[in-house]
């Protein structure tokens, strides 16, 4: 990545979310994105997103469209959300995007960056950590996959997704941000080859300098305000598009 901005885009969670921010990150993606930059998408891109063998899923396909349109001009990775993990082989083979199910590491000018989404690890509603388990399982993915794919986005609208979860509860996820951040600095004092830990999940905007030159950095949800962060080897920062 030598001297180039990462940017950084987590919790759009298009499909459930608003048209409108269907169309601004379309146009965020033939913006922001400059030469040199590399792209990381931290989690619940899609609010469901499996991929299947041999087709690709409508739903928001604009947007898998673009994404594979200009990761042919700058690198693009992506880690897989509570939302949106089950990718497969889809990412990488067919449209040229390095994709983890988890979590994975890139090469900054700052040091190593792990991108996790944050589901598993500290979560403020009962039940999540099990479903996180649970959804995770290759037995459990295999066998969804023999269901139509029509029954299988049904179910996944059916589980439902309140995205004013934070608005309604707002003391709930202020207390999984305080988790997420102290994870995150926890696990950069245990690992000293960690320069920055991108995480997404919880909705809540920070760019945090845990110690010199080392960061937690939560670009916010782009479902809210259309916000993304950017990474430089000055450190981290905030911002939202348009």
């Amino acid at each position: 990545m030598s001297d180039s901005r990462l940017v950084v885009v987590a919790d759009a969670h298009l499909g459930a979310a608003p048209v409108a921010d269907e169309e601004a990150f379309l146009t965020f993606l033939d913006t922001v994105p400059a030469p040199g930059d590399t792209l990381l998408l931290a989690g619940d891109l899609y609010d469901y997103w499996f991929s299947y063998r041999k087709l690709i899923p409508r739903r928001n396909f604009r947007v898998t469209a673009a994404l594979t349109t200009l990761a042919r001009r700058i690198p693009i990775a992506m880690i897989g959300g509570n939302h949106d993990r089950w990718g497969d082989s889809f990412w990488e083979q067919d449209a040229g995007i390095r994709f983890a199910p988890h979590r994975l590491r890139l090469d900054h000018p700052l040091g190593t960056v792990l991108a996790i989404h944050g589901d598993g690890l500290h979560e403020e509603r009962p039940g999540a950590s099990w479903m996180h388990k649970v959804t995770s399982m290759p037995s459990v993915i295999a066998l969804y996959r023999f269901l139509h794919p029509d029954l299988g986005f049904w179910i996944a609208d059916r589980m439902g997704h309140n995205l004013d979860h934070g608005v309604e509860h707002p003391e709930e996820v202020t207390a999984a941000a305080d988790r997420q951040q102290r994870w995150a600095s926890n696990a950069l004092q245990e690992d000293p080859d960690l320069a920055v830990i991108v995480m997404g999940h919880t909705h809540r905007e920070a760019a945090v300098e845990v110690s010199p030159g080392r960061w937690y950095l939560n670009p916010g949800a782009w479902l809210d305000g259309h916000r993304y962060a950017t990474l430089t080897r000055d450190g981290a920062s905030l911002h939202r598009f348009g």
